[in-house]
């Protein structure tokens, strides 16, 4: 059993244009942020069902996707969570997928999750709704030249910082 579970900044996630192989076999997905989770939710391959909620968002097809718009640039810090039903974590459930979702909403309550959530979180009030408007109605394009350098920004800072060590 695999013990793969991958933990990344939205802001990096979206500079990643092709799902890397080793990623291929994660099935499960969340979008948090450091206390919340927003949305947990599986796919046959995870990497690829949360571009499909990012780029629905823009169309209001997908409650996350909408969520992470209007909340952009914030939304840029969130964390994007992969990974596997078969880890040693879901061991308890037999490695089963739904068994394995069900696990995780449990677990977090996220706020956006109603099935199987008898107890959704509730949105923290310093984020504007998934039906607000878009503070910037910008195009994908955009969105990712400000998430790469946002990224550039926090390299640059981290490289100083341990120049200075």
């Amino acid at each position: 059993m695999t013990e793969q579970n991958v933990s990344i900044s939205l802001k990096r996630f979206l500079l990643i244009e092709q799902c890397p192989a080793a990623w291929k076999n994660l099935d499960l997905y969340l979008f948090r942020d450091e206390n919340v989770a927003f949305y947990i939710g599986q796919s046959h391959i995870a990497f690829a069902r949360v571009w499909e909620h990012l780029l629905s968002g823009f169309k209001g097809h997908s409650i996350v996707g909408r969520f992470i718009w209007c909340n952009w640039p914030k939304s840029m810090n969130f964390t994007i969570e992969l990974v596997s039903s078969q880890s040693e974590q879901f061991k308890s459930v037999e490695n089963d997928l739904n068994a394995s979702e069900r696990l995780l909403i449990q677990h977090w309550k996220p706020c956006f999750n109603v099935s199987l959530n008898s107890e959704p979180t509730a949105v923290p009030d310093f984020y504007l709704p998934p039906n607000a408007p878009f503070r910037r109605r910008r195009g994908l394009n955009a969105l990712l030249h400000e998430a790469k350098r946002a990224v550039a920004a926090e390299d640059n800072e981290r490289w100083m910082q341990d120049l200075e060590k």
